[in-house]
């Protein structure tokens, strides 16, 4: 654990961002933070760290935090919302602003929002990074429940 202190970047190690990928599947669904084999909050390191960085300000909305009101993302914005075109292009907005404003670490590469084909109430979000201080390039697959379901 020592030697993950010394690095760079270090996060908490948040289980509820692993929810997007099970996202048709609830049973599997865990929340809160990762404990390590002592019972503490386990941590992530490098790359990872980053990337649960992009996730946490993914899922939290602008206000939410109190001595930090304009840190999140407005992605809540859009519950009740069509899923159409248009809903997409500002998810694919709203996503941009936050990063760029919060995230300094990454470039965005690619950023993509469409309708699910096959759930009429899904956007799904696709996110390609780079992390600029090692080139890793990270992709996120992000599923929005327009219903309010998973908030």
């Amino acid at each position: 654990m020592a030697s993950l202190r010394k690095t760079q970047h270090a996060a908490w190690h948040f289980v509820e961002p692993e929810r997007l990928t099970y996202a048709d599947r609830p049973e599997r669904l865990r929340w809160g933070l990762k404990q390590n084999s002592a019972g503490g909050v386990a941590l992530v390191g490098g790359d990872e760290s980053v990337r649960q960085a992009v996730l946490l300000l993914l899922l939290t909305r602008r206000g939410e935090r109190v001595m930090r009101p304009e840190y999140g993302c407005d992605l809540h914005r859009l519950v009740f919302a069509p899923n159409n075109a248009a809903t997409a292009n500002i998810a694919i907005h709203y996503i941009r602003t936050a990063l760029t404003q919060w995230e300094p670490r990454i470039d965005i590469v690619a950023l993509d929002a469409s309708p699910d084909a096959y759930r009429p109430n899904v956007l799904q979000i696709e996110l390609e990074y780079q992390v600029r201080t090692t080139g890793h390039v990270e992709q996120l697959a992000l599923v929005l429940d327009l219903t309010g379901e998973n908030r």
